[in-house]
Protein backbone atom coordinates (compact mmCIF):
# COMPACT_ATOMS: atom_id res chain seq x y z
CA UNK A 1 0.00 0.00 0.00
CA UNK A 2 1.18 2.98 -0.82
CA UNK A 3 2.22 6.27 1.56
CA UNK A 4 -0.91 8.30 0.10
CA UNK A 5 -3.52 5.25 0.34
CA UNK A 6 -1.64 4.32 4.16
CA UNK A 7 -2.56 8.51 5.32
CA UNK A 8 -6.20 8.20 3.55
CA UNK A 9 -6.80 4.88 5.71
CA UNK A 10 -6.18 6.72 8.77
CA UNK A 11 -7.68 9.66 7.47
CA UNK A 12 -10.65 7.71 7.28
CA UNK A 13 -10.44 6.31 10.67
CA UNK A 14 -10.22 9.77 13.10
CA UNK A 15 -13.24 10.95 10.65
CA UNK A 16 -15.22 7.70 11.99
CA UNK A 17 -13.87 8.09 15.42
CA UNK A 18 -15.00 11.73 15.75
CA UNK A 19 -18.43 11.09 14.44
CA UNK A 20 -18.67 8.32 17.10
CA UNK A 21 -17.75 10.90 19.83
CA UNK A 22 -20.16 13.08 18.09
CA UNK A 23 -23.08 10.68 18.42
CA UNK A 24 -22.27 9.46 21.80
CA UNK A 25 -22.01 12.92 23.14
CA UNK A 26 -25.08 13.83 21.64
CA UNK A 27 -26.93 11.37 23.21
CA UNK A 28 -25.44 12.30 26.08
CA UNK A 29 -26.68 15.55 25.99
CA UNK A 30 -29.90 14.41 25.19
CA UNK A 31 -30.13 12.43 27.82
CA UNK A 32 -28.84 15.12 30.26
CA UNK A 33 -31.56 17.49 29.01
CA UNK A 34 -34.36 14.81 28.78
CA UNK A 35 -33.60 13.40 32.25
CA UNK A 36 -32.15 16.22 34.37
CA UNK A 37 -34.96 19.08 35.96
CA UNK A 38 -35.32 22.45 34.78
CA UNK A 39 -33.25 24.35 37.05
CA UNK A 40 -31.06 21.57 38.45
CA UNK A 41 -27.72 22.80 36.99
CA UNK A 42 -28.50 25.70 38.83
CA UNK A 43 -26.70 29.10 38.15
CA UNK A 44 -22.70 29.28 37.10
CA UNK A 45 -20.90 30.06 40.47
CA UNK A 46 -20.30 33.60 40.83
CA UNK A 47 -17.32 35.45 40.09
CA UNK A 48 -15.07 37.70 42.64
CA UNK A 49 -16.83 40.84 41.40
CA UNK A 50 -20.20 39.83 41.53
CA UNK A 51 -19.27 38.26 45.26
CA UNK A 52 -18.12 41.49 46.37
CA UNK A 53 -20.21 43.66 45.10
CA UNK A 54 -23.52 41.61 46.69
CA UNK A 55 -21.75 41.64 50.06
CA UNK A 56 -20.26 45.16 49.84
CA UNK A 57 -24.12 46.06 48.52
CA UNK A 58 -25.79 43.86 51.60
CA UNK A 59 -22.82 45.83 54.12
CA UNK A 60 -21.94 42.04 54.76
CA UNK A 61 -18.45 40.97 55.33
CA UNK A 62 -16.47 40.31 52.13
CA UNK A 63 -13.04 38.89 51.39
CA UNK A 64 -9.94 41.07 50.54
CA UNK A 65 -9.19 38.82 47.39
CA UNK A 66 -12.84 39.68 45.82
CA UNK A 67 -13.07 43.26 47.29
CA UNK A 68 -9.90 44.16 45.34
CA UNK A 69 -10.92 42.60 42.34
CA UNK A 70 -13.96 44.41 42.01
CA UNK A 71 -12.47 47.60 42.94
CA UNK A 72 -9.98 46.61 39.82
CA UNK A 73 -12.96 45.89 37.48
CA UNK A 74 -14.71 49.26 38.66
CA UNK A 75 -12.04 51.49 37.93
CA UNK A 76 -10.94 49.69 34.41
CA UNK A 77 -14.71 50.20 34.27
CA UNK A 78 -14.81 54.02 35.45
CA UNK A 79 -11.74 54.91 33.07
CA UNK A 80 -13.89 54.32 29.64
CA UNK A 81 -17.70 55.70 31.48
CA UNK A 82 -17.15 58.41 33.72
CA UNK A 83 -20.64 59.37 33.86
CA UNK A 84 -21.94 55.63 35.40
CA UNK A 85 -23.11 57.34 38.97
CA UNK A 86 -24.05 53.69 40.04
CA UNK A 87 -20.22 52.38 39.47
CA UNK A 88 -18.74 55.25 40.97
CA UNK A 89 -21.31 54.39 44.37
CA UNK A 90 -20.40 50.89 43.72
CA UNK A 91 -16.09 51.97 43.93
CA UNK A 92 -16.98 54.66 46.89
CA UNK A 93 -18.54 51.48 48.87
CA UNK A 94 -15.89 49.16 47.90
CA UNK A 95 -12.87 51.75 49.40
CA UNK A 96 -14.57 51.98 52.57
CA UNK A 97 -14.64 48.31 53.16
CA UNK A 98 -10.94 47.74 52.16
CA UNK A 99 -10.32 50.53 54.19
CA UNK A 100 -11.70 48.16 56.72
CA UNK A 101 -10.21 44.75 55.69
CA UNK A 102 -6.76 46.56 55.28
CA UNK A 103 -7.23 48.96 58.36
CA UNK A 104 -5.72 51.29 56.03
CA UNK A 105 -7.43 54.40 56.25
CA UNK A 106 -5.87 56.09 52.82
CA UNK A 107 -9.17 54.28 51.30
CA UNK A 108 -11.47 56.88 53.24
CA UNK A 109 -10.07 59.95 51.13
CA UNK A 110 -10.72 58.04 47.80
CA UNK A 111 -13.50 56.96 48.57
CA UNK A 112 -15.22 59.90 49.82
CA UNK A 113 -13.97 61.42 46.20
CA UNK A 114 -15.94 58.44 44.51
CA UNK A 115 -18.65 58.68 46.19
CA UNK A 116 -19.06 62.46 45.63
CA UNK A 117 -18.00 62.06 42.37
CA UNK A 118 -21.16 59.83 41.94
CA UNK A 119 -23.33 62.51 43.86
CA UNK A 120 -21.49 64.81 40.80
CA UNK A 121 -23.43 62.63 38.26
CA UNK A 122 -26.71 62.13 39.60
CA UNK A 123 -27.47 64.10 42.77
CA UNK A 124 -30.29 63.83 45.00
CA UNK A 125 -30.71 60.60 47.76
CA UNK A 126 -33.83 59.79 45.89
CA UNK A 127 -32.47 59.49 42.57
CA UNK A 128 -28.49 58.09 43.82
CA UNK A 129 -29.47 56.48 47.77
CA UNK A 130 -26.37 54.42 47.07
CA UNK A 131 -23.95 57.21 46.83
CA UNK A 132 -25.84 58.71 49.98
CA UNK A 133 -25.48 55.39 51.96
CA UNK A 134 -21.99 54.89 50.90
CA UNK A 135 -20.92 58.43 52.66
CA UNK A 136 -23.37 56.75 55.74
CA UNK A 137 -21.00 54.20 56.05
CA UNK A 138 -17.62 55.85 55.03
CA UNK A 139 -18.99 58.66 58.03
CA UNK A 140 -19.57 55.40 60.29
CA UNK A 141 -16.18 53.82 59.47
CA UNK A 142 -14.53 57.52 60.32
CA UNK A 143 -16.25 57.67 63.47
CA UNK A 144 -18.35 60.55 62.65
CA UNK A 145 -21.24 59.16 64.23
CA UNK A 146 -23.80 62.73 63.70
CA UNK A 147 -22.88 62.87 59.65
CA UNK A 148 -23.45 58.97 59.59
CA UNK A 149 -27.10 60.10 60.94
CA UNK A 150 -27.55 63.01 58.50
CA UNK A 151 -26.73 60.94 55.55
CA UNK A 152 -28.89 57.99 56.78
CA UNK A 153 -31.63 59.58 57.55
CA UNK A 154 -31.85 61.12 54.10
CA UNK A 155 -31.80 58.10 52.18
CA UNK A 156 -34.54 56.72 55.14
CA UNK A 157 -36.73 59.50 54.04
CA UNK A 158 -36.55 59.34 50.32
CA UNK A 159 -36.76 55.54 50.80
CA UNK A 160 -38.38 53.76 53.55
CA UNK A 161 -38.58 50.51 51.99
CA UNK A 162 -34.54 50.59 51.53
CA UNK A 163 -33.56 47.97 53.93
CA UNK A 164 -29.58 48.26 53.53
CA UNK A 165 -30.09 51.31 55.12
CA UNK A 166 -31.23 50.26 58.47
CA UNK A 167 -27.82 48.96 59.63
CA UNK A 168 -25.75 51.53 58.76
CA UNK A 169 -28.27 53.83 60.95
CA UNK A 170 -28.16 51.50 64.09
CA UNK A 171 -24.32 51.72 63.78
CA UNK A 172 -24.90 55.70 63.45
CA UNK A 173 -27.49 55.72 66.54
CA UNK A 174 -25.37 53.41 69.04
CA UNK A 175 -22.59 55.54 68.24
CA UNK A 176 -24.21 58.55 69.69
CA UNK A 177 -25.82 56.90 72.07
CA UNK A 178 -29.23 57.29 70.78
CA UNK A 179 -30.43 53.74 72.11
CA UNK A 180 -34.28 54.19 71.34
CA UNK A 181 -33.37 55.40 67.70
CA UNK A 182 -31.37 52.26 67.76
CA UNK A 183 -34.18 50.25 68.46
CA UNK A 184 -36.85 51.68 66.83
CA UNK A 185 -34.75 50.97 63.10
CA UNK A 186 -33.98 47.81 64.41
CA UNK A 187 -38.10 47.30 64.33
CA UNK A 188 -38.42 48.64 61.27
CA UNK A 189 -34.96 46.55 59.76
CA UNK A 190 -36.96 42.65 60.92
CA UNK A 191 -40.34 43.98 59.67
CA UNK A 192 -38.77 44.74 55.99
CA UNK A 193 -37.04 41.12 56.24
CA UNK A 194 -39.48 39.56 58.46
CA UNK A 195 -36.73 36.73 60.62
CA UNK A 196 -34.33 37.44 58.43
CA UNK A 197 -35.79 34.34 56.66
CA UNK A 198 -35.71 33.20 53.09
CA UNK A 199 -38.73 34.66 52.66
CA UNK A 200 -38.33 38.42 51.84
CA UNK A 201 -40.20 41.06 53.29
CA UNK A 202 -42.02 44.03 51.43
CA UNK A 203 -38.81 45.71 51.13
CA UNK A 204 -36.23 42.91 50.79
CA UNK A 205 -35.41 43.80 47.18
CA UNK A 206 -35.45 47.52 47.73
CA UNK A 207 -31.55 47.42 48.79
CA UNK A 208 -30.60 45.88 45.30
CA UNK A 209 -27.36 44.08 45.57
CA UNK A 210 -27.17 41.66 48.82
CA UNK A 211 -31.20 40.06 48.99
CA UNK A 212 -30.54 36.24 49.67
CA UNK A 213 -28.32 35.07 52.50
CA UNK A 214 -25.80 37.74 52.70
CA UNK A 215 -28.79 40.08 53.39
CA UNK A 216 -30.25 37.16 56.00
CA UNK A 217 -26.50 37.17 57.55
CA UNK A 218 -26.24 40.98 57.85
CA UNK A 219 -29.79 41.30 59.49
CA UNK A 220 -29.24 38.65 62.04
CA UNK A 221 -25.73 39.81 63.05
CA UNK A 222 -27.18 43.37 63.37
CA UNK A 223 -29.44 41.60 65.93
CA UNK A 224 -27.41 40.26 67.90
CA UNK A 225 -25.59 43.01 68.07
CA UNK A 226 -28.21 45.59 69.45
CA UNK A 227 -29.21 42.29 72.09
CA UNK A 228 -25.93 42.08 73.17
CA UNK A 229 -25.70 46.08 74.30
CA UNK A 230 -29.39 45.59 75.59
CA UNK A 231 -27.98 43.21 77.68
CA UNK A 232 -29.73 40.16 76.64
CA UNK A 233 -26.70 37.65 76.42
CA UNK A 234 -28.71 34.57 75.26
CA UNK A 235 -31.32 35.95 72.53
CA UNK A 236 -27.83 37.56 71.21
CA UNK A 237 -26.29 34.39 71.57
CA UNK A 238 -29.15 32.49 69.56
CA UNK A 239 -28.56 35.37 66.69
CA UNK A 240 -25.36 34.91 66.28
CA UNK A 241 -25.57 30.83 66.09
CA UNK A 242 -28.53 31.59 63.39
CA UNK A 243 -26.25 33.89 61.40
CA UNK A 244 -23.65 31.44 61.53
CA UNK A 245 -26.04 28.48 60.07
CA UNK A 246 -27.07 30.89 57.47
CA UNK A 247 -23.37 31.82 56.46
CA UNK A 248 -21.68 30.97 52.89
CA UNK A 249 -19.04 32.51 52.32
CA UNK A 250 -15.79 32.14 54.82
CA UNK A 251 -15.64 35.58 55.53
CA UNK A 252 -19.65 35.44 56.74
CA UNK A 253 -18.58 32.56 58.89
CA UNK A 254 -15.79 33.85 60.58
CA UNK A 255 -17.81 36.72 62.02
CA UNK A 256 -20.64 34.87 63.28
CA UNK A 257 -18.13 32.75 65.01
CA UNK A 258 -16.32 35.83 66.12
CA UNK A 259 -19.29 37.76 67.66
CA UNK A 260 -20.20 34.19 69.77
CA UNK A 261 -16.49 34.40 70.60
CA UNK A 262 -16.81 37.82 72.26
CA UNK A 263 -20.01 36.94 73.79
CA UNK A 264 -18.20 34.40 75.34
CA UNK A 265 -15.58 36.02 76.31
CA UNK A 266 -17.63 38.79 78.46
CA UNK A 267 -19.23 36.23 80.41
CA UNK A 268 -15.89 35.29 81.44
CA UNK A 269 -16.01 31.52 79.21
CA UNK A 270 -13.02 31.63 78.55
CA UNK A 271 -12.29 28.25 76.96
CA UNK A 272 -15.12 28.33 75.09
CA UNK A 273 -14.40 32.01 73.70
CA UNK A 274 -11.28 30.06 72.60
CA UNK A 275 -12.55 27.61 70.33
CA UNK A 276 -15.03 29.92 69.10
CA UNK A 277 -11.72 32.09 67.72
CA UNK A 278 -9.68 28.73 66.87
CA UNK A 279 -13.23 28.13 64.64
CA UNK A 280 -13.18 31.18 63.02
CA UNK A 281 -9.46 30.86 62.21
CA UNK A 282 -9.55 27.60 60.39
CA UNK A 283 -12.35 29.13 57.86
CA UNK A 284 -10.75 32.64 57.16
CA UNK A 285 -6.90 32.25 58.92
CA UNK A 286 -6.36 35.87 58.07
CA UNK A 287 -9.65 36.93 60.78
CA UNK A 288 -7.63 39.43 62.43
CA UNK A 289 -10.35 40.24 64.76
CA UNK A 290 -10.47 36.47 65.96
CA UNK A 291 -6.91 37.33 66.20
CA UNK A 292 -6.62 39.54 68.77
CA UNK A 293 -9.44 37.62 70.67
CA UNK A 294 -7.82 34.51 70.78
CA UNK A 295 -4.71 36.85 72.26
CA UNK A 296 -7.02 38.39 74.52
CA UNK A 297 -8.41 35.24 75.55
CA UNK A 298 -4.91 33.19 75.83
CA UNK A 299 -3.75 36.12 78.22
CA UNK A 300 -6.54 35.29 80.63
CA UNK A 301 -5.98 31.82 80.51
CA UNK A 302 -2.10 32.70 81.42
CA UNK A 303 -0.50 31.60 78.22
CA UNK A 304 1.13 35.36 78.21
CA UNK A 305 4.10 34.44 75.49
CA UNK A 306 0.91 32.67 72.72
CA UNK A 307 -1.37 35.53 73.45
CA UNK A 308 1.82 37.93 72.37
CA UNK A 309 2.43 36.30 69.46
CA UNK A 310 -1.34 36.74 68.34
CA UNK A 311 -1.80 40.10 69.01
CA UNK A 312 1.83 40.42 67.00
CA UNK A 313 0.27 38.15 64.33
CA UNK A 314 -2.97 40.18 64.28
CA UNK A 315 -0.67 44.01 63.78
CA UNK A 316 1.52 42.95 61.22
CA UNK A 317 -1.97 41.61 59.42
CA UNK A 318 -4.03 44.87 60.16
CA UNK A 319 -2.09 47.52 62.50
CA UNK A 320 -5.19 48.55 63.90
CA UNK A 321 -4.33 51.17 66.98
CA UNK A 322 -6.38 49.34 69.74
CA UNK A 323 -4.79 46.04 68.94
CA UNK A 324 -1.17 47.86 69.73
CA UNK A 325 -3.24 49.32 73.22
CA UNK A 326 -4.21 45.40 74.39
CA UNK A 327 -0.72 43.76 73.47
CA UNK A 328 1.13 47.54 75.29
CA UNK A 329 -0.93 46.44 78.30
CA UNK A 330 -0.51 42.61 78.19
CA UNK A 331 3.53 44.04 77.90
CA UNK A 332 3.04 46.18 80.80
CA UNK A 333 1.17 43.71 83.11
CA UNK A 334 3.93 41.61 82.44
CA UNK A 335 6.83 44.08 83.66
CA UNK A 336 8.09 44.60 79.96
CA UNK A 337 8.26 48.46 80.01
CA UNK A 338 10.21 48.94 76.87
CA UNK A 339 7.50 46.72 74.65
CA UNK A 340 4.54 48.40 76.29
CA UNK A 341 6.37 51.53 75.65
CA UNK A 342 6.91 50.63 71.63
CA UNK A 343 2.96 49.85 71.04
CA UNK A 344 2.15 53.26 72.85
CA UNK A 345 4.47 54.93 70.19
CA UNK A 346 2.54 52.83 67.40
CA UNK A 347 -0.47 53.70 68.99
CA UNK A 348 0.20 56.91 68.56
CA UNK A 349 1.25 57.10 65.16
CA UNK A 350 -1.22 54.81 63.97
CA UNK A 351 -3.78 57.42 64.88
CA UNK A 352 -1.99 60.31 63.87
CA UNK A 353 -2.10 58.90 60.36
CA UNK A 354 -5.84 58.11 61.00
CA UNK A 355 -6.66 61.46 61.97
CA UNK A 356 -5.19 63.10 58.42
CA UNK A 357 -7.62 60.73 56.56
CA UNK A 358 -10.88 62.03 58.61
CA UNK A 359 -10.75 59.33 61.46
CA UNK A 360 -12.03 60.03 64.54
CA UNK A 361 -10.05 58.32 67.09
CA UNK A 362 -10.43 60.60 70.19
CA UNK A 363 -12.10 57.67 72.48
CA UNK A 364 -9.41 55.33 72.04
CA UNK A 365 -6.79 58.41 72.59
CA UNK A 366 -8.90 59.05 75.76
CA UNK A 367 -8.89 55.79 77.10
CA UNK A 368 -5.00 55.77 76.33
CA UNK A 369 -4.18 59.06 77.96
CA UNK A 370 -6.79 58.02 81.24
CA UNK A 371 -4.47 55.22 82.11
CA UNK A 372 -0.96 55.79 80.59
CA UNK A 373 -0.60 59.54 80.06
CA UNK A 374 -2.32 62.92 80.98
CA UNK A 375 -6.00 62.18 82.48
CA UNK A 376 -7.11 65.84 82.02
CA UNK A 377 -5.97 65.54 78.36
CA UNK A 378 -8.29 62.66 78.56
CA UNK A 379 -11.04 64.57 80.04
CA UNK A 380 -10.76 67.90 77.23
CA UNK A 381 -10.96 64.83 74.20
CA UNK A 382 -14.10 63.46 76.08
CA UNK A 383 -16.33 66.26 76.55
CA UNK A 384 -15.47 67.53 73.07
CA UNK A 385 -16.50 64.42 71.91
CA UNK A 386 -20.06 64.65 74.27
CA UNK A 387 -20.65 67.88 72.91
CA UNK A 388 -20.41 67.01 69.79
CA UNK A 389 -23.63 64.08 70.44
CA UNK A 390 -21.20 60.89 70.81
CA UNK A 391 -22.78 60.01 74.49
CA UNK A 392 -22.85 56.30 73.68
CA UNK A 393 -21.62 53.74 77.31
CA UNK A 394 -18.41 53.99 75.86
CA UNK A 395 -17.74 57.09 75.74
CA UNK A 396 -19.73 57.62 79.47
CA UNK A 397 -17.76 55.05 80.94
CA UNK A 398 -14.71 56.48 79.35
CA UNK A 399 -15.31 59.82 80.45
CA UNK A 400 -16.48 59.23 84.38
CA UNK A 401 -12.94 56.71 84.20
CA UNK A 402 -11.04 60.03 83.04
CA UNK A 403 -12.45 62.48 85.84
CA UNK A 404 -11.65 59.86 88.43
CA UNK A 405 -8.33 59.42 87.46
CA UNK A 406 -7.84 63.89 86.95
CA UNK A 407 -8.89 63.73 90.55
CA UNK A 408 -12.93 64.63 89.67
CA UNK A 409 -14.92 61.64 91.40
CA UNK A 410 -17.91 63.44 92.19
CA UNK A 411 -18.22 64.56 88.63
CA UNK A 412 -17.28 61.31 87.29
CA UNK A 413 -20.37 59.09 89.48
CA UNK A 414 -23.01 60.14 87.16
CA UNK A 415 -21.35 59.19 83.44
CA UNK A 416 -20.25 55.76 85.39
CA UNK A 417 -23.83 55.14 86.19
CA UNK A 418 -25.11 55.97 82.76
CA UNK A 419 -22.64 53.33 81.18
CA UNK A 420 -23.85 50.99 83.35
CA UNK A 421 -27.46 50.93 83.20
CA UNK A 422 -27.88 50.92 79.68
CA UNK A 423 -27.80 47.23 80.05
CA UNK A 424 -24.51 46.01 78.72
CA UNK A 425 -22.74 43.54 81.02
CA UNK A 426 -19.25 45.32 80.98
CA UNK A 427 -17.00 44.14 83.46
CA UNK A 428 -14.47 47.00 82.27
CA UNK A 429 -17.49 49.74 83.12
CA UNK A 430 -18.48 47.67 86.49
CA UNK A 431 -14.91 47.69 87.40
CA UNK A 432 -14.93 51.85 86.77
CA UNK A 433 -17.57 52.31 88.87
CA UNK A 434 -16.70 50.71 91.60
CA UNK A 435 -13.19 52.80 91.64
CA UNK A 436 -15.23 55.74 91.11
CA UNK A 437 -17.82 54.82 94.67
CA UNK A 438 -14.45 53.76 96.46
CA UNK A 439 -12.55 56.99 96.34
CA UNK A 440 -16.15 59.03 97.26
CA UNK A 441 -16.34 56.55 100.74
CA UNK A 442 -19.43 54.74 99.15
CA UNK A 443 -17.81 51.00 100.43
CA UNK A 444 -21.24 49.25 100.10
CA UNK A 445 -21.82 49.95 96.26
CA UNK A 446 -18.24 50.26 95.42
CA UNK A 447 -18.11 46.65 97.02
CA UNK A 448 -21.02 45.56 95.07
CA UNK A 449 -19.47 46.85 91.52
CA UNK A 450 -16.12 45.28 92.06
CA UNK A 451 -17.78 42.19 92.67
CA UNK A 452 -19.88 42.23 89.57
CA UNK A 453 -16.56 42.78 87.69
CA UNK A 454 -14.95 39.98 88.66
CA UNK A 455 -17.77 37.96 88.17
CA UNK A 456 -18.76 38.80 84.79
CA UNK A 457 -15.20 38.07 84.08
CA UNK A 458 -12.67 37.43 86.58
CA UNK A 459 -9.36 37.97 83.94
CA UNK A 460 -10.98 41.18 82.27
CA UNK A 461 -8.04 43.24 81.61
CA UNK A 462 -4.42 41.99 82.33
CA UNK A 463 -3.42 45.18 84.09
CA UNK A 464 -7.02 46.12 85.98
CA UNK A 465 -7.99 42.67 86.64
CA UNK A 466 -5.71 42.53 89.48
CA UNK A 467 -6.25 46.14 91.18
CA UNK A 468 -9.99 45.02 91.14
CA UNK A 469 -9.01 42.23 93.31
CA UNK A 470 -6.46 44.22 95.17
CA UNK A 471 -9.70 47.21 95.76
CA UNK A 472 -11.91 44.68 96.67
CA UNK A 473 -9.54 43.21 99.49
CA UNK A 474 -8.85 46.94 100.73
CA UNK A 475 -12.54 47.37 101.41
CA UNK A 476 -12.38 43.72 103.28
CA UNK A 477 -15.70 42.20 104.40
CA UNK A 478 -19.34 43.54 104.28
CA UNK A 479 -19.81 44.72 107.71
CA UNK A 480 -22.60 42.75 110.15
CA UNK A 481 -26.34 44.58 111.22
CA UNK A 482 -26.62 47.11 108.32
CA UNK A 483 -29.41 49.47 108.07
CA UNK A 484 -31.71 48.90 111.21
CA UNK A 485 -35.46 47.85 110.48
CA UNK A 486 -35.03 47.27 107.00
CA UNK A 487 -37.88 44.82 106.65
CA UNK A 488 -39.47 46.35 109.67
CA UNK A 489 -39.05 43.62 112.13
CA UNK A 490 -35.80 44.97 113.96
CA UNK A 491 -33.62 41.93 112.55
CA UNK A 492 -32.90 41.37 109.21
CA UNK A 493 -29.63 42.33 107.34
CA UNK A 494 -28.75 42.89 103.74
CA UNK A 495 -27.78 39.56 104.10
CA UNK A 496 -30.44 37.91 105.09
CA UNK A 497 -34.04 37.15 103.47
CA UNK A 498 -36.73 39.19 103.59
CA UNK A 499 -39.69 38.39 105.75
CA UNK A 500 -42.52 36.43 104.29
CA UNK A 501 -44.90 38.83 102.83
CA UNK A 502 -47.93 37.02 104.26
CA UNK A 503 -47.25 39.09 107.07
CA UNK A 504 -49.39 42.04 107.31
CA UNK A 505 -46.87 45.25 107.18
CA UNK A 506 -46.40 48.56 105.80
CA UNK A 507 -44.82 47.86 102.41
CA UNK A 508 -40.90 48.56 103.47
CA UNK A 509 -38.88 50.84 101.57
CA UNK A 510 -36.53 49.77 98.64
CA UNK A 511 -32.30 49.23 100.15
CA UNK A 512 -30.93 52.72 99.71
CA UNK A 513 -30.08 53.83 96.26
CA UNK A 514 -29.35 57.10 94.66
CA UNK A 515 -29.49 55.43 90.84
CA UNK A 516 -32.02 52.64 90.55
CA UNK A 517 -31.46 50.11 87.72
CA UNK A 518 -33.66 49.21 85.37
CA UNK A 519 -34.83 45.65 85.09
CA UNK A 520 -33.78 44.20 81.66
CA UNK A 521 -36.44 41.60 80.06
CA UNK A 522 -34.96 39.56 78.46
CA UNK A 523 -35.98 39.26 74.82
CA UNK A 524 -37.79 35.48 73.82
CA UNK A 525 -35.15 33.81 71.10
CA UNK A 526 -36.20 32.64 67.22
CA UNK A 527 -33.55 29.51 68.53
CA UNK A 528 -35.22 26.13 68.54
CA UNK A 529 -33.43 25.71 71.83
CA UNK A 530 -36.77 28.29 73.33
CA UNK A 531 -39.66 25.35 73.76
CA UNK A 532 -41.67 28.15 74.45
CA UNK A 533 -42.37 31.15 72.27
CA UNK A 534 -44.91 33.59 73.79
CA UNK A 535 -46.89 35.73 71.34
CA UNK A 536 -45.91 39.07 69.77
CA UNK A 537 -48.16 40.91 71.96
CA UNK A 538 -46.42 39.03 75.27
CA UNK A 539 -43.31 40.38 73.87
CA UNK A 540 -41.14 42.14 75.82
CA UNK A 541 -41.37 46.13 74.48
CA UNK A 542 -38.86 47.34 76.92
CA UNK A 543 -35.19 48.39 75.14
CA UNK A 544 -33.51 50.61 77.73
CA UNK A 545 -32.87 53.77 76.43
CA UNK A 546 -30.05 56.29 76.85
CA UNK A 547 -31.62 58.61 78.78
CA UNK A 548 -30.85 61.92 79.17
CA UNK A 549 -28.48 61.59 82.37
CA UNK A 550 -26.26 63.76 81.16
CA UNK A 551 -26.76 67.43 80.54
CA UNK A 552 -27.25 68.58 76.94
CA UNK A 553 -25.06 69.27 74.55
CA UNK A 554 -24.85 72.74 75.55
CA UNK A 555 -24.52 72.70 79.35
CA UNK A 556 -21.13 71.97 80.94
CA UNK A 557 -20.66 68.40 79.85
CA UNK A 558 -18.83 67.61 83.50
CA UNK A 559 -21.90 67.92 85.50
CA UNK A 560 -24.77 65.51 84.35
CA UNK A 561 -28.16 65.21 85.70
CA UNK A 562 -29.73 61.87 85.96
CA UNK A 563 -33.36 61.37 84.94
CA UNK A 564 -35.19 58.26 84.72
CA UNK A 565 -34.57 56.17 81.17
CA UNK A 566 -37.49 55.62 79.04
CA UNK A 567 -38.27 51.90 77.29
CA UNK A 568 -38.09 51.69 73.26
CA UNK A 569 -40.41 49.19 71.68
CA UNK A 570 -38.87 46.00 69.97
CA UNK A 571 -40.23 43.37 68.48
CA UNK A 572 -39.93 39.77 70.35
CA UNK A 573 -37.95 37.37 67.91
CA UNK A 574 -40.94 34.90 67.98
CA UNK A 575 -43.07 37.62 66.04
CA UNK A 576 -40.21 36.89 63.18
Amino acid sequence: MSAKNTMSTQHMRHIRRAALATGVGAVLVMGVLVFVPDGDQGPPAPGPEERARAAVGAGAPASLPDVAALIRDREAWLRKNPKDAGSWAVLGAAYVERGGLRADTAYYPKAEQALRRSLDVTPGERRNPAATAGLASLANARHDYAAAKKWGEAVRKADPARWTTYPVLIEAYNGLGDYPAAGKALDKLRALRPGAGGEAGAGAGAGGAGAGAGADVRVLSVSSAVYRDRGWREDAAAKADEALTKARTPAEKAGALHALGGLAWERGESKEALRHYDAALKVARDHHPSLAGRARVLAALDRAEEAGQDYQAAIAERPLPEYALELGELYESLGLDGDARSQYTLLKDRTARARVDGVNEELLLARFESDHGNPRAAVDRLEAEWRRGHRSMQVSDALGWALLRAGEARKALPYAKRATEQGMHSALFSYHRGEIERALGMDSRARRHLEEALRTNPRFSPLLAPKARKALDALGELPGGGPKDMYGDGESTPLTPAPSPTRPSTPSPPAPSTSPVPSVPSVPSASPARSVAPSASSAPSALPSASSAVASASSTPSKPVSTPTQPVSIPSAARS
